[in-house]
This record gives C-alpha cells, sequence and structure tokens, in this order.
C-alpha cells in the first residue's frame, strides 16, 4: 500500500502487513511516519494511491485526540462517536425527529418520529444504551441517564478516553483500532486497559509508545520505518520485550546485504570495463563484453536491496538559567472544588513528578503556576522565586494562537515575550527536532508527537527557567522521549512534571502525590495507586 501527501511527498511505499483474527498488534514508528494517516487508511476515512486494505469485520475506532472534547459535547455525542455506523446515524435520524417534534405536533412529524424510533431499536441503540450504562457506571461512576448531558470537557482526559475505551470494548464491532489509547489515562487507567486488551477476544491494532504497554499487550510489532523515499513498515513477529534485539540483528544483516551488493556491482563494472578494453583490439572479446554488458544492466535493473532504515537524530536543548534559591514557594494553596490545602516548597534546581489520578486537579495546578487563561480558582498563595519564568507544556496541545499558522511563521513572527527569528535559523531549529518537513505545516495538521515536540521547541526559544510540563511524553515516540529526558538531565532550572508514564517518572528526585480522596502529600517513591491519607 503506498500513499503520498497533497504536496507530492511520498509518505507510504509499500506497506504491507497483516492483523490475525483475534491478534493484539502494535503500530510504532517516528512522530509523523505516517501511523494515524494509516489508520485512517485502514478505516476507510481516506484512500491509498497504490495497492489495497482489507478489513474482514466491522471497526471500532478510537482517534489520537479524544480526551480533548470541544465545548458543548456531551457524554452521550462523545460515545455514540464511538458507536457501530448504524447507531450513529439512528441516533441522528431519532435527534433530528425529536427536534422536530418540539416544533410542530402534526401527523407527519409523528409519523417520523415513531420510524425513528423503530429505526434506532432495529440498529441496536437501545443495546447499546445498556453498554453506555455500564460504561458511564465504570468511567464516572455514574448512571447514564445522570451523566449523558454533562459536558465531556468537564471530564478530565483520562476519563474521556476510559469512557470512549469501555464502550468500544464491550461494544459489538469485533475490530478496534486504537490510536494512542493511554494517553490521558493515569496508571491505575493504563494498568486496567492493559489487563483489559489482554482479556479481550477482539482483534486489535493500537498505535502507543508507552514503554510499560508494549511490553505487556501486543503479541507483535509493526514498526513505520523512515525511508527516503516513502517509509516502509518492518514487523517484528515477537513481543516487546525482543524487539531491540531482533531490530539491532536486522540493521546488521541489512547492512552487510548492502555491502556485498556493492562488492558484486563493483566487480561488474570492472569487468565490463576491461573486456570493453580488450575488444578494442581483439574481435573475438567482443561477445563477451556484450555479456557482461548484459550481466551488469540486468544486475542494476533489479536494484539494490533495501537500504538500513533512516534513524531520527533530534537535539532537543533546554537551557534553563540560574534563579533564587527558593523556585516556589505554596502556602495553604486550595484549587477549589478539587483539593484541600496544602504547603510546597521547591529550590532551585529539583525535580518534582507530580502524580495522581485523573481528576485530581495536577492539570490545574500548572495551569495556576503558569498564569495560563482562563484563570484557575484558588485560595491561599502560589509565589514564585526570584527570576525564575516559567514555561508551560500543555497536555491537550491547545494553542488557540497558532490556528492558520505554519511552524515556520510561529517562529519568524514570535510570540509574547518570545523574540522572533531568521527564516534560516528558524528552519535549522525545526531540523534539530526533526520537524525540518513539516515547516510549512500548518500546526493544527501535525500529529501529536509532531505538536509535542514543537512545543518543546518554543520551551526551548522561550528560555524559561522553570518548566512546567503537563505529560509531556504522552505522544512522543520512544526516541523523542529519551531525547527529551537527555535535554531535561542538562536542563539548569527547576522541573514540575505531571506524569503517568512509569519510566519517565524514575528519573524524578520528589514526588507530589494528588489523591483521589483532596489531600496533598509528597512521597519519597512514585505512587500509582489511590492511597488514603490520615488526617
Amino acid at each position: 500500500m503506498g500513499y503520498t501527501l497533497p504536496g507530492g511527498r511520498v509518505l507510504l511505499d509499500e506497506v504491507s502487513f497483516d492483523v490475525g483474527n483475534g491478534s493484539k498488534t502494535a503500530l510504532i514508528g517516528a512522530n509523523g511516519a505516517g501511523k494515524s494517516t494509516l489508520l485512517r487508511l485502514v478505516r476507510g476515512e481516506e484512500r491509498p494511491h497504490s495497492g489495497t486494505v482489507t478489513v474482514d469485520g466491522e471497526l471500532g475506532v478510537m482517534p489520537q485526540f479524544i480526551g480533548r472534547a470541544k465545548g458543548g459535547t456531551t457524554v452521550h455525542e462523545l460515545l455514540v462517536s464511538a458507536a457501530p455506523p448504524a447507531v450513529r446515524a439512528a441516533c441522528a435520524e431519532l435527534e433530528a425527529a425529536e427536534l422536530a417534534m418540539m416544533e410542530r405536533d402534526d401527523e407527519p412529524t409523528q409519523m417520523r418520529y415513531a420510524h425513528a424510533i423503530a429505526r434506532y431499536g432495529d440498529a441496536g441503540g437501545y443495546e447499546a444504551e445498556v453498554v453506555w450504562d455500564q460504561c458511564c457506571v465504570a468511567a464516572l461512576g455514574l448512571p447514564y441517564e445522570r451523566a449523558r448531558w454533562r459536558e465531556a470537557r468537564t471530564l478530565s482526559g483520562g476519563e474521556q478516553k476510559r469512557l470512549v475505551i469501555e464502550a468500544l470494548l464491550r461494544g459489538p464491532t469485533p475490530v478496534l483500532l486504537l490510536d494512542e489509547p493511554d494517553n490521558y489515562l493515569d496508571v491505575p487507567g493504563k494498568r486496567w486497559l492493559e489487563e483489559a486488551l489482554v482479556e479481550t477476544a477482539k482483534t486489535v491494532l493500537l498505535v502507543s509508545h508507552d514503554r510499560e504497554l508494549l511490553t505487556r499487550v501486543p503479541q507483535r510489532i509493526v514498526t513505520l520505518e523512515l525511508g527516503a523515499s516513502g517509509n516502509t513498515a518492518w514487523t517484528h513477529g515477537g513481543a516487546f520485550g525482543t524487539y531491540g534485539q531482533a531490530r539491532r540483528q536486522r540493521f546488521t544483516r541489512l547492512e552487510e546485504l548492502r555491502r556485498r551488493w556493492d562488492d558484486e556491482h563493483a566487480k561488474l563494472k570492472a569487468l565490463v570495463t576491461t573486456y570493453k578494453q580488450k575488444a578494442a583490439y581483439n574481435s573475438d572479446m567482443a561477445s563477451r563484453y556484450q555479456s557482461a554488458r548484459t550481466r551488469l544492466r540486468r544486475f542494476e535493473e533489479a536494484g539494490p536491496p533495501q537500504q538500513v532504515p533512516r534513524e531520527q537524530n533530534l537535539r532537543m536543548r533546554l537551557r534553563g538559567g540560574r534563579t533564587g534559591r527558593r523556585a516556589l514557594v505554596c502556602s495553604r494553596l486550595e484549587l477549589t472544588g478539587l483539593m484541600r490545602p496544602f504547603d510546597l516548597e521547591l529550590w532551585y534546581g529539583e525535580r518534582l513528578a507530580v502524580l495522581g489520578s485523573n481528576g485530581s486537579g495536577k492539570s490545574h495546578f500548572l495551569r495556576l503556576l503558569a498564569a495560563a487563561a482562563p484563570p484557575v480558582a484558588h485560595t491561599g498563595e502560589a509565589r514564585l522565586g526570584a527570576r525564575v519564568v516559567p514555561g508551560w507544556f500543555a497536555q491537550t496541545h491547545e494553542h488557540p494562537e497558532f490556528a492558520g499558522r505554519t511552524l515556520l511563521d510561529v517562529l519568524h513572527r514570535g510570540e509574547g515575550t518570545r523574540a522572533g527569528l531568521p527564516r534560516e535559523e528558524a528552519s535549522r531549529a525545526l531540523d534539530r527536532y526533526g520537524l525540518a518537513a513539516s515547516a510549512e505545516q500548518l500546526f493544527d495538521s501535525l500529529s501529536g508527537g509532531q505538536q509535542a515536540r514543537f512545543q518543546i521547541l518554543l520551551l526551548e526559544l522561550s528560555g524559561c527557567t522553570m518548566l512546567l510540563l503537563d505529560e509531556p511524553t504522552d505522544n512522543l515516540d520512544l526516541v523523542s522521549a529519551e531525547a527529551l529526558q537527555e535535554a531535561l538531565d542538562a536542563y539548569e532550572g527547576t522541573i514540575l512534571a505531571v506524569t503517568h508514564d512509569r519510566w519517565f517518572a524514575r528519573e524524578f528526585d520528589r514526588f507530589l502525590v494528588f489523591s483521589g480522596e483532596g489531600h496533598v502529600y509528597e512521597s519519597p517513591e512514585p505512587v500509582w495507586e489511590e492511597k488514603r491519607v490520615a488526617r
């Protein structure tokens, strides 16, 4: 299967793999390699420009950015979006008929409403509502009838995601396409997801960069590998635990095949040259010369073996700077309706991981420190130290100020206190973050991982001396996550990071836990499960 972007760049070139019935397959690769595009091709939203996609069974789909519901979207609408197409269509028809009944109550409108009810029942709508009730109780602790009109944006990203995953796993569709299903989930939620995916009889193709999930769930790994003329796919027929070694062995084998091809190519060219010289003064050598030329032509037409895939070369630089000794002081700080008052003192250079369940107030805490809009309701005090300049990485990548703007334009024009860059310098910065090919793309058109890398680049350019990172590794591929960790190790400043990434959290030296009961306490080690604190 092949796919070419509108600008003419080949994104996918002869991608081929299969997902067995009932199996669990992970799709991984560099940010921007085409994973989300490939899933859109599988679910029929776009058509491949070469090759075919065959799906045996109805698809249940969860897009990458579930967890970022816009204003006005209700829990009901979120659940309908995960329902089979027949239920979605029947639900839309029923809602339109209900609205018509509110405007007029004549016989044709009543007949339309009656037919819509019948179609909704025939499509499985009432069975779906039974499932939705189970999903709401499991994910939100509320029955469907109480939760259905609640705005989805009042739920945390993890609650939204858990709700949709519950609906897909409990629903009738036998094949699931899950794009970053673990994003926004807290660690208990991630563990639930891992167990649920292992136990389900459904066929699952998932995109993920969570190393714990990749270790536990998939039985095989499909990698989209970067190529000069389009990205290709390689399938590792085993679990993630053996993936690294198998990939290194494959690279060694490809290098050896290419070396042999180059040697044979050189020999054939030398043979043609030798016979050409001899044929110039010996006509009996003419036939051998022609035969050697034919051998060389056929050899070159067959082409060389596959090249070793291009590896990402990311160079993230987070400089920071000196500040006062006290970087942050919180005195009797309480986020209204989310937590009880707590005190915190953070010193220059410390690394603090903020842990806790979804909806406990962690993201609001970072928004308060970043002074992000809209204002966070609170009492008490949160005071930054001398020369502390916060830089905020938003979990949901929400940047309305970038709407309709390319990456090059954002860097060139600057924003707020961040000065603009000359275009050549901006291009070099994008190249360091693996975004040079996306310089003229709109921010909203980027993959989640590319948006995350761009946000990190903006932090580098902002001159911030305190990093406020809200789930920074959620959408980053494995190479990008490791590059970020290296950049943070070299950062001269203070770091607060909300995270549910168990690998990432190992790099921190202090842990602030937001419990589901509204208590905030410090722990000497990561705490992933709910913990009762006596007061």
